[in-house]
């Protein structure tokens, strides 16, 4: 953090997100109300994401060691395409997104370890429920990645879509690509037919498929924004998007040497990224 600005240091994890913004009315009363009671004055994306991570940063400091975050933490982040275009809202839903990943945190394989390491019965019934939201836990409007970006989120978006390069002291402080919601639908069910046919085993098929289902889910005059984070000065410019699509393609035509070539490409990219997580 300086001047208010997160510039990727080297203990905090690089985060990127997945955004859909949409329109006003395209909430219920109760979320449209939701939204403008959290807008913050004069705010810009910017400042959001430095009052995200302080949050985060306080909540992991508590003395009390519950890192759930209450009411005052949620945040909005406000989309114009152009001066003249309808605003286009996006909340952060951290108690929603909070309460699922608790919650998915106190079940299956990682129940005794969360015990033992959080040691309180009591989360999974405090996640979530301690403070009033109008989403339901199974509809967030933001995926997030750490240490890098999921390839499935790269068949979304081109060089062609409008993208926001924003810069501070010399350094990329993220890179924001935004297409429409139709458009990205359209393309991961294209992705997902071709993969269908050429290799429905591989993992990345699953990926794709839930991220269509969500994409969806969401209504046509929205918008979905590919937000790199601070990997983003690490990376930029970015061709992955590119690559991801050629190896795709060369699969489906049975060109396993084009194939491997655009994931020799992808790997050189991220594997020394998602290496950091390890690093000390």
């Amino acid at each position: 953090m300086r001047d208010g600005l997160y510039l990727g240091g080297v203990s905090l994890p690089f985060v990127s997100s997945l955004r859909i913004y949409l329109p006003l009315d395209a909430y219920t009363p109760a979320q449209a109300a939701y939204i403008r009671h959290h807008l913050m004055a004069d705010q810009n994306r910017v400042a959001i994401d430095a009052q995200e991570l302080a949050d985060s940063l306080a909540r992991i400091g508590r003395a009390d060691g519950n890192p759930l975050p209450s009411a005052n933490m949620e945040r909005v982040r406000v989309l114009r395409l152009d001066e003249d275009a309808e605003p286009l809202y996006s909340p952060t839903q951290v108690l929603t997104r909070s309460a699922v990943a608790a919650l998915a945190l106190f079940t299956g394989g990682t129940a005794q370890l969360a015990r033992l390491v959080m040691g309180n019965d009591t989360w999974p019934d405090r996640a979530g429920m301690n403070e009033p939201s109008p989403w339901p836990h199974d509809r967030t409007q933001t995926r997030t990645s750490n240490w890098g970006i999921p390839f499935s989120w790269f068949t979304l978006i081109s060089a062609r879509d409008r993208t926001e390069v924003v810069e501070a002291s010399g350094r990329v402080l993220t890179v924001r690509v935004q297409v429409p919601t139709l458009v990205a639908a359209k393309r991961s069910g294209d992705m997902l037919a071709l993969l269908a046919e050429s290799a429905p085993d591989l993992d990345l098929f699953d990926e794709l498929e839930d991220l269509h289902e969500w994409l969806e889910g969401y209504d046509d005059r929205g918008i979905v924004e590919l937000d790199y984070g601070p990997v983003g000065n690490r990376v930029y410019p970015d061709e992955s998007p590119l690559d991801v699509r050629m190896g795709l393609e060369c699969l489906a035509e049975g060109d396993l040497t084009g194939a491997a070539a655009a994931y020799r490409r992808l790997a050189s990219r991220w594997i020394p990224i998602r290496q950091l997580a390890r690093a000390n």
